[in-house]
């Protein structure tokens, strides 16, 4: 019997194109991914379109600075023509007037020459784009506040991972050694099966902490606007950061310049002084200029025959004085100026509620600076006891009891110090949002 490997051969060539491929995995720097997402992010895009929107809008009031030329032209042809009677030597007599084909052709021009409300509403056009331009400008800082905020939740879920998977590892090692000793004769069957249910019992975590890396990596190529198949890796560890956060300057000049909810609003309410002015230009008069140059041609019988175009033109100006519009106009001054006066004292009660939340977040940072310098502390001798402990362990002097408990106790101030190096971070990133600093 022979035996052939073609069907072989063609299974694992199905095998392999239906397998999926694996990610590629980017290492990126915080920065990396911030000028990634300052590129690629729908919002970022829309807000610059919006920028772009406005200019054009800005450019189409402009136009009507400039006259507006058009050609017209018209046919019409007689069904009918008007019939008059008139009395000629007493006797009333029918005639006919005009023709059957009329012809009309011609261009036309008007400008305004004197037009304070679309003056004014060019100067709104101005300011409304340097809203649209702080519009995209606290786009492009909440993206990086939420950048910031999601790669170091990324590094805190890899680190807290590091950490829980250390502390399986060193059950799965006291099963082990649990096992040797049962098999020995020194150690009880219990001793066996309760190490080997702490194994079982950190595994979910292990998994938690797993589940939580590929959530963060998701949100970070979201806010990214990363769609293909990628994983991200940070080029830092969580703990490494603790050597460059203390440069952030305690003393940061705490002026609300800068903030762009401020900044907005003070656009706002430029905006709306500018509208109170376009009310009040309402009352004044108005002058245009027109001119028409216009050809016409009348015939008898057949459309095209015997055409005899004849020009005519004429230039003019137009005065508008508004007298009285039933109160509206007063009314919608009265209005505007209500808006204006809201307003001012919407931006007082903001700027104290910004002052109060900068005093906060400094406060946190303060307070997470010295939760740092405790953890580390607490770290380092927690670790120094599971040590210890350890080794008594090893060679019988110390329970499993006590050897989960200072387990315990060196994951939970590990955890703490990263937790507390993730919340001085996220701080620190709040609080330049509230301050509106640029990006670096």
């Amino acid at each position: 019997m022979r035996f052939s490997l073609k069907p072989l051969i063609a299974a694992l060539g199905c095998t392999l194109l239906t397998m999926p491929l694996a990610a590629e995995t980017l290492t990126l720097s915080r920065e990396q991914c911030l000028e990634i997402a300052l590129r690629d992010n729908p919002t970022v895009r829309i807000a610059d379109m919006e920028v772009k929107k406005v200019d054009y809008a800005k450019k189409e009031t402009l136009a009507g600075v400039f006259p507006a030329i058009n050609f017209s032209g018209s046919y019409q042809r007689s069904i009918e023509l008007q019939t008059i009677r008139m009395n000629m030597g007493g006797e009333s007599q029918s005639l006919k007037m005009g023709s059957d084909n009329s012809w009309n052709l011609g261009f036309s021009a008007s400008m305004p020459l004197i037009s304070p409300t679309l003056w004014k509403a060019i100067s709104i056009s101005d300011t409304q784009i340097l809203a649209n331009l702080e519009s995209a400008r606290a786009s492009r800082l909440n993206l990086v506040d939420n950048i910031n905020k999601a790669y170091y939740a990324l590094l805190l879920a890899k680190a807290s991972h590091k950490v829980v998977k250390q502390n399986y590892d060193n059950a799965v090692f006291n099963a082990d050694l649990y096992e040797k000793q049962f098999q020995a004769g020194t150690a009880s069957e219990y001793d066996v099966l309760r190490s080997s249910v702490q194994v079982k019992n950190i595994e979910p975590e292990l998994l938690q902490a797993d589940i939580a890396i590929k959530q963060c990596q998701l949100q970070l190529k979201v806010l990214m606007g990363i769609t293909t198949e990628v994983e991200i890796e940070p080029n830092i560890e969580l703990s490494d950061m603790q050597r460059d956060m203390y440069l952030y300057p305690s003393d940061a000049d705490r002026s609300l310049t800068d903030n762009t909810s401020i900044r907005s609003m003070v656009i706002q309410k430029e905006l709306l002084k500018k509208n109170v002015d376009l009310k009040k230009f309402a009352w004044l008069p108005t002058l245009g200029a027109s001119f028409n140059l216009s050809w016409m041609a009348l015939n008898n019988g057949a459309p095209f025959k015997n055409l005899e175009f004849n020009p005519y033109s004429n230039v003019g100006l137009s005065l508008s004085v508004p007298i009285f519009s039933g109160g509206s106009k007063y009314y919608g001054l009265k209005q505007a100026q209500v808006q204006l006066k809201e307003l001012e004292l919407q931006q007082q009660d903001l700027e104290n509620t910004l002052n109060m939340q900068i005093d906060l977040a400094i406060d946190n940072i303060n307070r997470q600076a010295r939760q740092i310098a405790t953890s580390e502390e607490g770290v380092k001798q927690a670790q120094k006891a599971y040590d210890i402990m350890q080794k008594s362990f090893e060679i019988g002097a110390a329970s499993y009891v006590n050897l989960r408990d200072s387990e315990l106790a060196n994951t939970t101030a590990q955890l703490s110090y990263l937790q507390a190096i993730y919340n001085y971070l996220v701080s620190t990133s709040e609080l330049d949002l509230l301050l509106g600093k640029e990006i670096k």
